[in-house]
């Protein structure tokens, strides 16, 4: 059995990021929903639990970190093509987000990236598939 990752981030609003995400084109599993939390479909084996503050600080003794003012994680998601990557970041600024930085292109991998609405840092990457599997 291949691992699975479920990301816990803690949010203000649950159905604001509900929202966002939608608008980025992620689902969310109706099964693990509720008021509380969600779980964001990321990939098959890549999962987000968006949970509000009050619940995430149930699973932690220590305070929750303020994503607006340190950073404690950056996520990272490999994307398709450079215009995948320029795509999602453009929706994710329409949908109230914020970039955090220029595209850096280095030649064989294009980065890009935004900040959700609770300032969680999503890195977006493309890397050209001869930089993977150099045959």
């Amino acid at each position: 059995m291949s691992r699975q990752i479920f990301v816990n981030l803690p949010v203000k609003n649950l159905n604001k990021a509900m929202a966002f995400f939608t608008q980025l084109g992620f689902t969310f599993n109706p099964q693990f929903t509720d008021d509380t939390s969600t779980c964001m479909d990321i990939s098959e084996s890549i999962f987000a639990m968006l949970l509000t503050e009050a619940k995430f600080q149930t699973f932690t003794p220590k305070a929750i970190c303020d994503a607006t003012q340190s950073t404690e994680v950056l996520l990272c998601l490999s994307c398709e093509s450079r215009a995948e990557v320029d795509d999602l970041v453009r929706k994710a600024v329409v949908a109230g987000g914020a970039t955090y930085n220029d595209p850096q292109d280095h030649g064989f991998m294009y980065a890009h990236g935004f900040q959700d609405l609770e300032g969680h840092i999503w890195e977006l990457i493309y890397m050209e598939p001869n930089a993977i599997n150099p045959d």
